[in-house]
């Protein structure tokens, strides 16, 4: 049985709001691939509205979300990352992060307050964004010498891989992303090719 190798993101940046009580919540939603994109956005947004008393968020990267992470900022625990974190997982969405930007409006709204807000704004951040599928994968390098090179060639074009870096020097160099699925189908064809190596790319 073929585990399937899509799953759902968001195509680009959205926002969202909510208020209570004179506090202000703005929710940005943007898709991510990496932790390093997530720290960048993070500092990015803490600089730009440097004003508001917190910067909460929360995140999830790969098909099956195994990298993620929430961030109170100050908030009480588990109010703000965590209800971030849930209408991420309740959408189904994987490669997204959330931050929540809020302006204290001088009344307490209280745990169920707080959950209810970090909820809603990362709601209607998410509401107005593009939904998308996208195909999970992994990069193999592959080497082999000119004789090969049809062969090669030949294996990528047949299973609709376009490579994403070559170089033909005294040998040849090929770096492709195959989706999960067609991964046994790729590795067993390129066996028959009598290739130098075949290896997964690590970035």
């Amino acid at each position: 049985m073929t585990t399937s190798d899509t799953y759902k993101s968001i195509a680009s940046a959205s926002q969202g709001v909510y208020k209570d009580l004179g506090s202000k919540f703005l929710a940005f939603a943007y898709p991510v691939e990496s932790t390093d994109e997530v720290k960048g956005i993070v500092e990015r947004i803490k600089k730009e509205y440097f004003d508001a008393r917190h910067h909460c968020y929360a995140y999830r990267i790969g098909k099956d979300g195994q990298q993620w992470r929430v961030n109170d900022d100050g908030e009480p625990s588990s109010t703000a990352g965590r209800p971030i974190l849930g209408q991420i997982l309740s959408n189904g969405l994987s490669d997204i992060l959330v931050v929540v930007v809020r302006y204290f409006g001088g009344t307490k709204l209280g745990v169920p307050g707080l959950i209810k807000a970090y909820r809603s704004a990362t709601a209607d951040a998410i509401a107005g964004s593009r939904i998308i599928e996208k195909v999970a994968g992994v990069v193999y390098s592959i080497d082999f010498d000119y004789l090969q090179m049809n062969d090669v060639q030949k294996i990528l074009k047949d299973m609709g891989i376009t490579p994403l870096h070559q170089s033909f020097d005294l040998s040849c160099h090929i770096e492709a992303r195959v989706r999960l699925s067609l991964e046994e189908e790729f590795c067993k064809a390129l066996s028959f090719c009598r290739i130098k190596s075949l290896s997964l790319h690590s970035s």
